[in-house]
């Protein structure tokens, strides 16, 4: 075996004969090219399967992953602040939660989830993870409280509960919308 079939095909095994036998095997397929042709052949393979995943795979999601059931008549809503509050930074959040129950992010167990926090929030995608940012915020280790900084003005804050992967859950548990002013 050459050095460039080495290189192309040792990676493939732990040891040097199984990847000759592989090589061997894989040359005889196509016995009229050389083996930078066999190699080429098998990277236009792999390329090809890796744009039919990326092509398939979202077909296969259409309607989001795979989502975690809610409890029936489950709720999440603002203990504080109230709607239409005038608040000063920090704002103290305090969540409520009816029907479900609190756990950590990463923890699967039926019937519960964690708090997010969205704000200023228009749309959202239930049918994938949640973003972390400014305007998602992640309450991932079973906070139900939490102290904020906004800026001056009027703000929109409503509560969503997810999953252990920061999926909404089916149905979604999420809040009334509600407006606070910033001082």
């Amino acid at each position: 075996m050459t050095d460039f079939e080495a290189r192309a095909f040792g990676e493939l095994s732990g040891s040097a004969e199984l990847a000759e036998d592989r090589a061997d095997g894989f040359i005889q397929s196509f016995p009229n090219n050389t083996v930078e042709d066999c190699t080429m052949k098998c990277l236009k393979m792999t390329a090809v399967t890796v744009l039919l995943t990326m092509l398939i795979l979202p077909l296969a999601y259409s309607e989001g992953l795979p989502r975690s059931q809610s409890a029936e008549g489950a709720s999440v809503y603002f203990i504080s602040p109230k709607n239409g509050a005038t608040v000063s930074n920090p704002v103290h959040v305090v969540f409520g939660l009816k029907g479900m129950g609190v756990a950590p992010a990463g923890i699967d167990r039926d019937y519960t989830g964690h708090h997010h926090l969205l704000i200023d929030v228009d749309e959202i995608d239930f049918g994938l993870p949640l973003k972390k940012d400014d305007q998602h915020r992640h309450f991932g280790e079973g906070q139900t409280e939490a102290m904020i900084t906004l800026t001056p003005g009027e703000h929109s804050l409503q509560l969503l509960l997810a999953d252990h992967y920061h999926i909404p859950h089916k149905p979604v548990v999420i809040s009334e919308k509600i407006k606070i002013t910033v001082r």
